[in-house]
């Protein structure tokens, strides 16, 4: 008989969610069911019994899979079956594992495998907000080593109001949208993007997102406590020698704390710690080394680590020689490629982005087709990261989930300041062609003078800054780092982003690497982060002071038109054969679509003059006619009575021998009109019962001083002119 175990979590506003191990999954490690209304994903835990050799990591791999079938879809392609990762579900997956990963022991190596699937949602509420709670609860009710629990959720502010876990359709009004993962004490993960919010109002977000963190925690709790498996694995994944630990401190820590104090580049420090260690290693020999040297790698490792951090503590000296809240020196350049629409090189230290853009037509749009987002994007941004950045010798591999994370933060740093009627659609890429620590922050600086250099009329200009933290006793002793390197992330206790205008914040993601990060600690980084920002919001404005006024040459130019719905079939004609037509007689490219019971075309060209052709032939078509208007027609056909006159296209009137001029001509061939001759028209009357148009010429002529109205024509030889006219029509 099946008996599962469930615990349910109030969030005080009439829903909850319901946790439920027991039922599904048994033989893996830990699993759990979170039912949230109508959303249900199913979390499972795996875990190696042993660590692959020489593996001095945490090899976890955590996959976020949402399943068509949940909300009774099928999926696209040939294959009719779910395919490759989204960006969204790595993305998903990328946010889960910032938070669990710190909480597994210093030395659990074990291959640690978590795999989040959605099975059922009905497009009201967000189930990624549900994947940090799933995977922690299944690591709580397995024997795997967790030094949890952790839970994540979304915190939205929706005028003025902070909910936890926002549905759909309230996040598209909310100004903050974060993600928020901790543990019961602490802080673990933050993500999101704001609309130029203060820093006072993402902290109180984020104290929100904890209160509520808090209890989920606790349900987690009771959960493994009900289900029993309190008892986590024993495991030996390392082997040490306590001598040789203190031989290698005893021998390197002076040494690598002289280097970690001298103040060099990149390259000379990296290169003075291999000299360093590998000095160490040659009082051994090879038999001796070969059971040795991954212990030695990882004492030195943590000897680097303590005198990096110790330098910074105590002396306040960084690795290259900055004080604590000291920005690298900064190099711009814009207009720095002649043919891409937009370009900049943003450097920063030995940080540099290449970035470029490139805007597009309506058929530039990406389609994004996810199991509960089906939309289009007109800002896009993609982030390379090549292995000569950090002058490594491997070849370049398929784009990586830290590629698309890094460029995910920069387009959510940078999107709310594109236009809403932008019209463009946009995609900007970053090159990272050197990297020494906060890359994604260079991408965003970059993108902000690549967009300003295209003539992009972005609202305001976005900088950004990622801070670190060096602490000690749990954050009593600390050191908040303004413009991080490379080690000082990689050795240090905090990777905090933050992007925004001169008015507020627009992005942000972090990273906590240890227990006891107080909202004091937080407070203040946001305070210096905030001055970083301005400092480089400064060189920014400098470099390029405005946007610049007008397109490139090479750009396309767009126009966009709205159109009322019942002349989108004339717009297009019967098989696209009049848009076609425009098309080709313009040399533009002409789209039309229907939204919200309108037509929107949008017609794109090299150059003006093919863009104004075609935009007064569609005009012409919507256009409706106006009596005392002025049009230039073209005559279609000559009769004995006058001529016949297209003045918009498919409407034609007559223009009747006698309105030819004040000079009067018995017949039509002293007129000197030919068919296919232009002709400047007035429309004089429009017959309120058939709808036929009246047309004159010399209404527009001035008129003699001794004109003189003729007398009328027998009515019989009007009647013969009607008669006439219906016969051709």
């Amino acid at each position: 008989m099946l008996t599962p175990v469930t615990k349910t979590i109030d969030l005080g506003d009439g829903r909850s969610i319901k946790i439920e191990t027991g039922k599904l999954a048994k033989q893996a490690d830990g699993a759990v069911t979170v039912t949230m209304g109508n959303t249900v994903l199913l979390a499972t835990v795996c875990a190696a019994s042993e660590a692959a050799p020489d593996c001095d990591f945490m090899p976890l791999q955590v996959d976020y899979k949402e399943k068509y079938s949940s909300i009774g879809r099928f999926p696209g392609g040939f294959t009719k079956r779910e395919g490759k990762a989204s960006d969204y579900e790595i993305l998903t997956s990328r946010l889960v594992d910032r938070a669990l990963r710190p909480l597994f022991p210093s030395d659990y190596h074990a291959e640690v495998f978590v795999s989040i699937t959605l099975f059922s949602a009905d497009g009201v509420d967000i189930p990624d907000a549900l994947a940090g709670l799933a995977a922690s609860a299944a690591l709580a009710v397995s024997d795997i080593p967790f030094e949890g629990p952790i839970s994540e959720v979304r915190v939205a502010r929706v005028d003025g109001k902070i909910i936890i876990n926002p549905t759909f359709e309230q996040l598209e009004n909310a100004d903050i949208d974060m993600m928020v993962a901790a543990t019961m004490d602490n802080i673990m993960m933050v993500e999101g993007e704001m609309d130029e919010v203060q820093e006072s109002d993402m902290l109180e977000a984020i104290k929100v997102a904890h209160e509520a963190i808090k209890k989920q925690c606790q349900a987690q709790l009771e959960l493994s406590a009900a289900v029993g498996k309190l008892e986590k694995r024993a495991y030996c994944h390392e082997e040490n020698d306590e001598e040789l630990r203190k031989d290698v401190h005893d021998k390197c820590y002076a040494k690598a704390y002289a280097i970690a104090t001298s103040g060099t580049d990149k390259h000379a420090r990296a290169e003075a710690f291999k000299n360093l260690v590998e000095e160490y290693k040659a009082q051994f020999t090879e038999e001796e080394l070969a059971l040795k040297k991954t212990m030695i790698a990882r004492y030195y490792h943590d000897v680097e680590k303590e005198a990096m951090r110790r330098a910074i503590l105590d002396e306040g000296k960084r690795l290259d020689g900055r004080k604590t809240t000291e920005i690298r020196p900064i190099w711009i350049e814009t207009d720095c490629l002649p043919m891409p629409h937009g370009s900049a090189i943003f450097t920063r230290g030995e940080t540099q982005s290449l970035t470029t853009v490139t805007l597009g037509t309506k058929a530039d749009e990406k389609l994004v087709d996810d199991v509960l987002y089906r939309t289009k994007e007109r800002f896009l941004l993609h982030y390379n990261f090549p292995p000569f950045s950090t002058g490594e010798a491997r070849p370049q591999r398929a784009t990586g989930r830290r590629e698309i994370g890094h460029g995910n933060l920069a387009f959510r740093a940078l999107k709310r300041m594109i236009p809403q009627d932008c019209p463009y659609v946009v995609r900007v890429i970053s090159d990272i062609l050197e990297s020494n620590g906060s890359s994604s922050m260079a991408t965003v600086c970059a993108g902000t003078l690549a967009l300003m250099d295209a003539g992009v009329q972005i609202k305001k200009p976005v900088s950004g800054i990622a801070m670190g933290l060096i602490s000690e006793n749990k954050g009593t002793n600390y050191a908040i780092l303004s413009d991080i390197l490379g080690d000082e992330d990689h050795l240090g206790d905090m990777d905090f982003k933050v992007t925004g205008t001169r008015d507020g914040i627009t992005a942000t993601q972090m990273d906590i690497k240890v227990d006891g990060l107080s909202y004091e600690i937080l407070e203040n980084a946001l305070r210096q982060a905030r001055d970083g920002r301005m400092h480089i919001l400064g060189k920014i404005e400098e470099a390029m002071p405005a946007v610049r006024p007008d397109l490139k040459p090479q750009a396309p130019r767009i126009e966009r038109l709205r159109v009322p719905k019942e002349f989108i079939g004339a717009i297009i004609g019967p098989g696209g054969k009049i848009i076609q037509g425009i098309q080709e007689k313009s040399g533009a490219v002409v789209s039309i679509e229907e939204v919200e019971g309108e037509g929107h075309v949008e017609i794109s060209s090299a150059n003006k003059e093919a863009l104004d052709v075609a935009m007064a032939m569609i005009k012409g078509i919507v256009a409706l006619p106006e009596v005392g208007e002025v049009y230039e027609g073209k005559i279609t056909s000559v009769m004995p009575y006058g001529c016949f006159v297209e003045f918009l296209p498919g409407k034609e009137g007559l223009l009747h021998i006698s309105e030819i001029d004040w000079k009067r001509f018995e017949k039509i061939e002293d007129t000197n009109l030919h068919e296919g001759d232009n002709v400047k028209i007035q429309l004089l009357e429009i017959d309120p019962k058939t709808g036929k148009f009246k047309l004159s010429r010399r209404s527009l002529l001035e008129k003699p001083a001794d004109y003189v109205e003729p007398e009328r024509r027998p009515r019989r030889r009007e009647e013969g002119e009607r008669g006439e006219r219906r016969r051709r029509e």
